[in-house]
C-alpha cells in the first residue's frame, strides 16, 4: 500500500511538480492550495506526511502547522520555505516541524526527504524492527518503549513528533555518553545540515519541556558546556 503524502501550496506551478514526482515515485498525492484547505485534509484524510509550504493564503503553514500539534496530530510535516531565514526554519521546528527545505529545490530532493522521514517513522517494517533494540528502557520516571514507538513520564504517555522521539531513543540507548551536535545530526536526521545545529538545540528544548520538571535545571538532559548533550539517570538529591 503506497503512503499518502498532503502537498500544500499555493504557487500551481510547484504544486503540479511535486505532485507528478510524487505520483511517479509511487505514492499516493493529495494537494491543497490554502492554509485552511490544508488543515482539514491533514485533520480529515490521515496523510502519512504532509508537505506544507510557509507562504499561503487563509492561514499560513506556520499557523497550520501550530494548529495540528495543538490538535494532536503528530503526523510528520516537512516545510518548505522562500526565505532563507534561520529564524523560519528555527520557528518552523519550534512549531512542530520535523524537516525544511528552502525553495528553489530539485524534485529528486523533495522525494529523497519524503523517504527519509517515512522510513524513519514506519515502525511497522521489519527492517526497521530489527535494527531497533524492542526492549524497554527505563530511566527514574522514564519509559521508552520503541516497538510501539510510545514513550511515558511518570506514567503519562508523551505526545512527541517522530523526530523528537527518534532523539529520546538515540540519547536513552547511549545514556551516560557525552554526544555532540553533529553526532546527533548525523544519527537521528540521517544527512548533513551543514552544520545547522540549532534544529538539534529545539528538539532538545521540546524534549526537556516533556521530561523534566524544571527545564532551567534539568535533571535528564544535561548540556555538556563546548561540546554537546548527554542523558542521564537522574541523581536522588537532584
Amino acid at each position: 500500500m503506497s503512503n499518502r503524502i498532503l502537498v500544500v501550496d499555493d504557487e500551481e506551478f510547484i504544486l503540479t511538480l511535486i505532485e507528478f514526482n510524487l505520483q511517479q515515485a509511487g505514492f499516493e498525492v493529495i494537494t491543497a492550495m490554502d492554509g485552511a484547505e490544508g488543515l482539514r485534509k491533514a485533520t480529515e484524510e490521515n496523510p502519512d506526511l504532509v508537505i506544507l509550504d510557509l507562504m499561503l493564503p487563509k492561514m499560513d503553514g506556520m499557523e497550520v502547522c501550530k494548529e495540528l500539534r495543538l490538535r494532536r496530530i503528530m503526523t510528520p510535516i516537512l516545510m518548505l520555505t522562500a526565505k532563507d531565514d534561520e529564524f523560519d526554519k528555527v520557528l518552523g521546528l519550534e512549531l512542530g516541524a520535523d524537516d525544511y527545505m528552502t525553495k528553489p529545490f530539485s524534485p529528486r530532493e523533495v522525494i529523497a526527504r519524503v523517504k527519509a522521514i517515512l522510513r524513519r517513522t514506519r515502525m511497522s517494517d521489519d527492517n526497521a524492527q530489527e535494527e531497533q533494540d524492542t526492549s524497554r528502557i527505563m530511566i527514574a520516571d522514564l519509559k521508552i518503549m520503541p516497538e510501539y514507538y510510545e514513550a511515558y513520564y511518570r506514567g503519562e504517555k508523551l505526545e512527541l513528533t517522530p523526530k523528537e522521539f527518534e532523539l529520546l531513543v538515540y540519547l536513552a540507548k547511549h545514556k551516560g555518553r557525552v554526544l555532540t551536535r553533529d553526532q546527533l545530526l548525523s544519527a537521528v536526521w540521517n544527512y548533513d545540515f551543514a552544520g545547522d545545529t540549532r534544529i538539534v538545540d529545539v528538539h532538545i528544548s521540546h524534549l526537556r519541556d516533556k521530561i523534566e520538571s524544571n527545564t532551567k535545571k534539568p535533571v535528564y538532559i544535561k548540556t555538556i558546556r563546548g561540546l554537546g548533550y548527554k542523558l542521564e539517570e537522574p541523581k536522588i538529591n537532584e
